[in-house]
């Protein structure tokens, strides 16, 4: 059996309106909160373009405290292509980095475990080989938004 290798996709970065955030309360799943996704880029040596306005992050803060990210978005490729983005994963930071987070600031990564599964899914045809690969990301909390390192499970 083959170790687990990876290799870089793209960097997507979401602006998020952190000021208009949703507090649906505490559900039987944690305390359920949904962000709107204002924008944002991504960028890689195969796939560039646009993070559409209208996605969202439906996340659960759960009785441990971690985070379950929930984020769903809409890539819009430089030659106008349409690609649908879901990120799912894992963040645990202490209270005092998310207040940070909600503040806008950057935080160093290296503070908080913040890890994602994606999935990718496309109609277009230059873009197919997107439905067809398994993809994990690093987030970074970054001034007004999340970045995500993403690659490709080889």
């Amino acid at each position: 059996m083959s170790d687990l290798k990876t290799e870089f996709l793209c960097n997507v970065v979401t602006y998020v309106d952190w000021k208009n955030v949703i507090h649906l309360g505490a559900t039987p799943h944690g305390i359920r909160q949904i962000v709107y996704i204002k924008g944002g880029t991504f960028e890689g040596p195969r796939v560039k373009g646009v993070v559409l306005p209208g996605g969202g992050d439906w996340f659960v803060r759960r009785a441990d405290q971690v985070v379950e990210v929930d984020v769903r978005c809409v890539l819009n490729t430089d030659d106008n292509q349409l690609i649908y983005c879901r990120l799912r994963g894992i963040n645990d930071m202490t209270p005092e980095v998310a207040i940070r987070a909600v503040r806008g600031e950057s935080i160093d990564s290296a503070k908080y475990y913040f890890r994602v599964t994606t999935v990718l899914e496309t109609g277009s045809p230059k873009y197919a080989w997107l439905n067809r690969i398994i993809a994990v990301g690093v987030g970074n909390l970054v001034s007004g938004g999340v970045e995500y390192k993403i690659y490709t499970v080889l």
